[in-house]
């Protein structure tokens, strides 16, 4: 029996959503002068926080428990969610942004050849082609690819996009498993991990600390809790695929807060990605129609 029409729906949905509130990651970095590890603890607190808190009031003193003791399913994803969090921060420090970028566009096809390797899940022909497609607006939008990116920097960006499409995969493979206790989890990880290397904790005062809230809150906790429950109702190439609208997104958000306008390769890349997101889910509509 095929899968119901509702769940895809709601699956592409929230998944937009995800894309949507992580996009709105360069504002609130251009709003904070602290170094890289000190926004990642604050963000991971307060984004972790609001997650457990979500929880409880959802589940009661239940949702505690399944923070504890999140299973094999939920460790798994929020060690990977967590790995995906903290190569990202120095990749960025180590390669230019366009590097990191565009490597974070091949996640559709990484998580698609994980999908179909471990759960025999065979992308469509349609969604390789929208990725394709998809990708080429990527370099587009950060202005093209050098090579002149740090080898270190580079690898750290392949280890994450290899994070977040396996994380991804895991996600689909325990569809039946609620793991928002595993995106709390993974915050919180992240936060331990950074707390050596954090050097402005200190110095964050009041101001810092409201946008570090709202940072937490609105980009991680709203992105990934949306993104850990609709991509398990899509195919993990195609979750991939939605999740890249993150990227012309981004100076969106720089334009309405800075006015800054972006320049025409970025607009003809948004316009391929979103292009090619919109059919691959209108084609995908209009298959099980027929079907």
């Amino acid at each position: 029996m095929g899968q119901p029409r509702s769940e895809r729906g709601l699956g592409i949905a929230l998944v937009i959503a995800a894309a949507i509130a992580w996009s709105t990651a360069p504002f609130f970095t251009r709003l904070l002068p602290f170094d890289p590890w000190t926004i990642l603890f604050w963000r991971g607190l307060f984004a972790g926080s609001l997650i457990t808190v979500f929880l409880v009031v959802m589940q009661g003193r239940a949702a505690l428990g399944q923070l504890l003791a999140p299973g094999r399913g939920g460790l798994l994803v929020a060690s990977l969610s967590t790995l995906g969090m903290v190569t990202f921060i120095p990749a960025l420090q180590m390669t230019k942004v366009m590097n990191v970028a565009v490597l974070i566009a091949t996640q559709p096809f990484v998580a698609a050849a994980l999908a179909w390797l471990w759960l025999g899940e065979a992308a469509t022909w349609r969604t390789l082609i929208a990725s394709v497609i998809a990708f080429a607006g990527v370099v587009m939008t950060v202005g093209g690819v050098t090579a002149a990116g740090d080898i270190g920097g580079v690898a750290l960006s392949c280890l994450m996009v290899l994070a977040i499409s396996s994380m991804t995969v895991v996600i689909r493979r325990h569809r039946q498993t609620s793991m928002v206790a595993a995106a709390a989890l993974s915050n919180f990880l992240g936060s331990l991990v950074s707390l050596p290397l954090a050097h402005d904790i200190t110095h964050v005062g009041g101001n810092g600390l409201a946008i570090l809230a709202m940072f937490g809150c609105l980009q991680v906790a709203l992105g990934l809790t949306f993104y850990v429950l609709g991509s398990r109702w899509l195919p993990s190439g195609q979750a991939s695929l939605i999740a890249t609208l993150e990227t012309p997104l981004m100076p969106f958000w720089i334009w309405v807060a800075f006015r800054e306008i972006p320049a025409v390769h970025a607009l003809i890349g948004g316009v391929l990605v979103i292009g090619a997101v919109v059919a691959d889910v209108v084609g995908d509509a209009r298959s099980r129609e027929r079907s």
